[in-house]
């Protein structure tokens, strides 16, 4: 009986658990949140040009785990561009990243890059980007491919917000923030 009453229990909690996590916390956002927000994201507007980003990735006990500058520089078309990002590390790494962007017929926007499994999708709406990808790290951090939701924030002034989290299985395992902003020097 009292097997009985505690497996119930732990059921109720990992039920609990589920429905906030989809219901109630970073993964439930969805672009409709964002539809009536302005200024209206355009991705093509916000990275034409270089723009610098200042930010910080937390392990999954909420402690800052590595902070960067990167400078991201976009070009594009009608049909695409290329977002092409450095990034440098407070521990002196280097990563560099190049997002090939194609713009669907309706609206619709995905990407690749080296680091990228497949095909990265956004959706823009309101003052939002969304984007879910899944990243393969480095060998050096594991080599390790997680499922990666981004949301970028359009402000008035032209900052950009960034707040991203990355889970392995379902779980959280870190998360980032970033602020961007167009830069008015040429990049280094």
């Amino acid at each position: 009986m009292m097997l009985k009453l505690l497996f119930t229990l732990a059921v109720l909690i990992l039920a609990a658990l589920l429905i906030r996590h989809f219901f109630f916390s970073f993964p439930a956002q969805k672009s409709a949140d964002y539809a009536a927000e302005s200024p209206e994201f355009d991705i093509r507007r916000a990275f034409e040009g270089p723009v610098e980003a200042h930010g910080m990735i937390y392990g999954p006990d909420g402690r800052v785990t590595s902070r960067f500058r990167a400078v991201m520089t976009g070009r594009f078309t009608n049909e695409g561009g290329v977002i092409e990002e450095e990034f440098e590390y407070a521990s002196g790494r280097r990563q560099s990243r190049a997002w090939n962007i194609q713009f669907g017929p309706n609206g619709e926007i995905s990407s690749t890059a080296d680091d990228i499994e497949g095909r990265a999708e956004m959706e823009q709406s309101g003052n939002a980007l969304r984007m879910r990808y899944r990243l393969r790290l480095p060998e050096d951090a594991g080599g390790h491919v997680l499922d990666v939701t981004d949301w970028i924030y359009l402000m008035p002034d032209g900052t950009l917000l960034n707040r991203s989290q990355m889970r392995k299985f379902g779980i959280k395992v870190a998360e980032l923030f970033a602020v961007m902003r167009p830069m008015t020097e040429p990049a280094e």
